[in-house]
């Protein structure tokens, strides 16, 4: 198993790529912390999954933006499971308007939830694998969007265009601390929120002509290269973004 006693704090991971990443690790023998938001029963599939696979979990809910939960988060991994080596910054929340009419409240909140999260949360994080003394890693789940343009979702492009400079900074700043910092970048990943886009033939064609495989990415892929990169596989890739969108990117460049 890649991840054996090692301890990961997944945020945002009750759904979508969150949970498969939490679910993914505890197969590859980390213990996981899923962070959630909302009500106590919305992390029960993620942590039911992983014991169903005789993984262990804890459920622990905090809102990334706010420091206090933060580190109430980073306190009761430590509490249950004595350290930290990853810590995965996946939650995250995006809104489409234009953008002449674009809500001020909600673009701060956007980010707020995106960047400054994955700030706060990656600063706590990084306290403990320093005062470890061990290294550790630090994933940030971002989007295509930190290079494509995506118009009607300007604050979420802002979001992820800023999480990428904060992960190649701090990637520098944390290298004398054997802490690895990296990017996922996935494209077009199907989860439940978008049903309704799979609900309307005309819309999804639109989407899977923009991408050189043509068919959805799945959270279960995206797993897939976290794993690797949380994993001692990968102790010498830091400060890059790893993007995973079926030849979106590419597709959109040459066009």
């Amino acid at each position: 198993m890649r991840l054996k006693d090692k301890v990961a704090v997944v945020t945002g991971a009750a759904t979508g790529i969150g949970q498969a990443i939490a679910i993914r690790f505890a197969q590859e023998g980390a213990a996981v912390v899923v962070d959630y938001i909302g009500a106590p029963d919305a992390p029960r599939e993620t942590e039911q999954r992983i014991a169903s696979s005789g993984g262990r979990a804890i459920a622990i809910a905090a809102d990334v933006s706010k420091p206090a939960e933060v580190q109430a988060l980073i306190d009761g991994a430590m509490k249950a499971f004595g350290r930290l080596d990853i810590v995965i910054n996946n939650a995250g929340i995006e809104k489409k308007a234009s953008f002449v009419d674009y809500s001020l409240d909600e673009a701060r909140r956007i980010l707020e939830v995106n960047l400054l999260g994955p700030f706060i949360v990656s600063q706590a994080a990084a306290k403990q694998m320093i005062k470890q003394g061990q290294g550790g890693r630090i994933i940030n789940i971002s989007s295509v969007h930190e290079d494509l343009p995506m118009p009607l979702n300007a604050p979420y492009c802002m979001s992820k265009g800023g999480l990428r400079m904060l992960m190649r900074t701090v990637a520098v700043e944390l290298a004398k601390d054997q802490i690895t910092v990296n990017n996922i970048g996935p494209g077009a990943t199907y989860t439940p929120i978008d049903a309704d886009i799979q609900a309307q033939p005309e819309l999804e064609k639109a989407l899977m002509s923009a991408i050189p495989l043509n068919r959805w990415g799945k959270p279960e892929e995206i797993a897939a290269l976290a794993t690797y990169l949380a994993s001692d596989e990968a102790a010498y890739v830091t400060g890059s973004t790893f993007f995973i969108d079926g030849g979106m990117l590419r597709q959109a460049s040459s066009s």
